[in-house]
């Protein structure tokens, strides 16, 4: 199954929340990659703790692929490479967790027949090496979006299972912004029908994700004096109503992750020791990332509501 992670905006938490995403995967047994394809900012190695390529690899990256330099990324085993304590050793049930990076200072680049074949083979040899590959892609309408719209367009790649997350914050300006992706000229729906995508099927296939939300009623704020909870409570209920207003409601959102302290001065993988041991992260979130992990694959989280 391919799972494509976009934003419309950065800072979303877009590939923090993937990268927990794909680790929670993983950890129970199930074999999962994840594609840098944030080609002007390939940092995802960070969120894992992988030192050897925190702003994208030196050689041999998606980027060098795709553009026909080299005949295979280079792959990271998460699980060997990591500095993360909370990673190492490799958990005895987990599966695979692989990386494939980014080039350091690749960028964006021209799209052409021949890359969008190279993109679509390396999603079919994925696709039978993994039951998860997640890619992580640059924000708002960029060239990896459309690439991978008009590679999983092509007939041999019509039997894999693709969806779309989505990721906004609790805000105005991210609600409108996440619906303009979708729903706009230029957005998803508009690119890839006019890629040869069936407009149903790639309606079907999207889900929102909400991230960075703050609960009125989560004890962070439990000394707001009463005019400010009372704001709070009013403004969630604001947005509430926006995201139905957009098509981004309850039935489209497949997931809601907490605001986390530990998310927003450090993004990183939220792991049970951070958890249970040092306590630096809430279990909410952790619990949030989980539920997540499993909707993935949880066909009635994905029938279509209309």
């Amino acid at each position: 199954m391919l799972i494509f992670a976009i934003s419309d905006k950065g800072g979303t938490g877009r590939s923090v929340t993937s990268a927990n995403i794909a680790y929670r995967r993983a950890l129970p047994g199930a074999d999962v990659c994840y594609l840098d394809f944030d080609f002007g900012s390939p940092t995802s190695a960070a969120v894992f703790d992988v030192p050897s390529a925190l702003r994208g690899t030196e050689q041999a990256g998606l980027h060098s692929y795709l553009r026909g330099e080299v005949a295979e990324p280079q792959r990271i085993d998460i699980w060997a490479e990591t500095e993360s304590a909370g990673l190492r050793p490799r958990p005895a049930q987990a599966g695979q967790l692989v990386l494939l990076p980014g080039d350091r200072g690749g960028g964006e680049f021209v799209l052409g027949s021949d890359t969008v074949r190279r993109c679509a083979d390396l999603f079919l040899r994925l696709e039978e090496e993994f039951e998860i590959t997640l890619v992580d892609l640059s924000a708002g309408r960029s060239y990896a979006a459309q690439l991978v719209l008009e590679a999983t367009a092509l007939p041999e790649l019509s039997s894999v299972t693709a969806r779309w997350l989505v990721f906004h914050r609790w805000t105005r300006q991210h609600i409108i912004a996440a619906a303009g992706l979708v729903y706009g000229d230029r957005g998803i729906m508009a690119t890839g029908a006019s890629r040869g995508h069936e407009r149903d099927r790639l309606r079907d296939s999207v889900r929102f994700v909400r991230a960075a939300v703050p609960s009125p009623s989560s004890p962070m704020f439990a000394e707001l004096r009463p005019a400010q909870a009372l704001w709070l409570s009013i403004c969630d209920e604001d947005l509430t109503r926006l995201a139905s207003e957009h098509k981004l409601g309850p039935m489209l959102t497949l997931g809601t992750v907490p605001l986390d302290p530990v998310l927003q001065w450090r993004e990183q993988l939220i792991t049970d020791e951070d958890v249970l041991s040092s306590q630096v992260a809430n279990l909410e979130t952790a619990q949030a990332f989980a539920d997540l992990a499993a909707a993935l694959t949880d066909d009635r989280r994905w029938q279509s509501p209309l």
